[in-house]
């Protein structure tokens, strides 16, 4: 039998000041065993250490008694250890006042969990904005910055299937093809690529351009530091406009869907101009100089071309003839190997 496949896990706890972890671990493991192997001896002896802690992916709580498999823990996740905040009296949660009726229905209605908003930053930037699954080549992005799986996003652009906020992407033209370079496998990080140029990790903390002749993702720092019309890496020529923010701000995707229309307006201006050619002959008006249409066939209203036409100046009209048809074909015969002379002459 098979073993299952291992997890690798990122586990930190900024709550507990604890150093950051990267661990391998077996699907079916509780997430409270977890907590036992990741917390310190010194804290274990706590009373109230184990229960007063819980994890969250993406800033959603996890159940300790699931498993990692079950809790919908993907490989490559970063999951972070928090405190359990619990009431402790003199917060104004209970008066003399307040029924039994009142305290329960204070807690009936299920209040939305808080979202960490770093969770959220960091979802942004490692895993697809489609299928929400960590970021594996080949990646793609589109023209507004989004980052894509490259295989999920063709999958719903094959079965139509794309959500509203991505109906911009109409083809394989509007996914661009991206570079991502990955972060030493030695390194602790929150994420798995980096700049190549600075070493900034892919984050969220720090802004990135993607360039859109070669596909190698730079961090705008490194565009700084550097001016050159070239790529840092492959050193191909790329102007202003090849530069695609990735994951910009709100103005950052209004230019850069200003830019994706503009050049839409003017590929439908250039289709119609070429539509509106082809249906008004100027495409076929040397046709009769040529005598050959665009099918290959012959027009018959064109001229048939003759040697004669062009022949050299002070040349024998029948002499030059001669030299590509018999001028007289009564006393000649040709086949396809020679030409005959006439009888009494060979």
């Amino acid at each position: 039998m098979e073993s299952q496949k291992k997890l690798r896990v990122f586990v930190r706890s900024p709550d507990l000041v604890l150093p950051s972890r990267a661990l391998t671990l077996a699907p079916d493991l509780t997430l409270r065993r977890l907590k036992l192997a990741f917390l310190p001896q010194s804290l274990l002896s706590q009373a109230l250490t184990i229960d007063s802690l819980y994890f969250s992916l993406n800033g959603k709580p996890l159940p300790d008694d699931s498993s990692l498999a079950a809790a919908g823990v993907p490989d490559f996740s970063a999951l972070t250890l928090r405190l359990r905040l619990r009431g402790g009296g003199g917060d104004g949660g209970a008066t003399g006042a307040e029924s039994r009726d009142c305290y329960l229905n204070m807690y009936a209605i299920k209040k939305p969990d808080k979202v960490d908003p770093n969770e959220t930053r960091l979802s942004k930037w490692t895993t697809c904005a489609l299928s929400a699954e960590p970021l594996s080549p080949p990646c793609v992005i589109d023209r507004l910055g989004n980052l894509f799986n490259k295989e999920p996003l063709v999958e719903a652009l094959l079965h139509k299937k794309l959500p509203k906020e991505f109906s911009h992407v109409r083809g394989l033209k509007d996914m661009i093809p991206i570079h991502l370079t990955p972060i030493p496998s030695a390194a602790v990080s929150e994420t798995k690529f980096q700049c190549p140029i600075t070493g900034q990790e892919f984050n969220g903390k720090y802004g990135f351009l993607a360039i859109r002749g070669c596909g190698h993702v730079l961090s705008v720092k490194a565009l700084k530091e550097v001016k050159s019309s070239t790529c840092l890496v492959c050193h191909k020529e790329f102007s202003d406009m090849d530069k695609i923010v990735i994951n910009g701000s709100a103005e950052e995707v209004r230019v850069l869907r200003e830019k994706m229309e503009e050049e839409r307006g003017r590929l439908k201006v250039r289709k119609e101009k070429k539509v509106g050619a082809c249906l008004s002959g100027t495409k076929h008006a040397n046709d009769e100089k040529g005598g050959i249409l665009d099918n290959g066939k012959k027009d018959g209203r064109a001229k048939r071309f003759k040697a004669v036409d062009v022949m050299p100046t002070h040349a024998t009209k029948e002499v030059y003839a001669s030299i590509f048809t018999s001028s007289k074909k009564s006393d000649f015969k040709e086949t396809f190997t020679c030409r005959s002379l006439p009888l009494g002459r060979n």
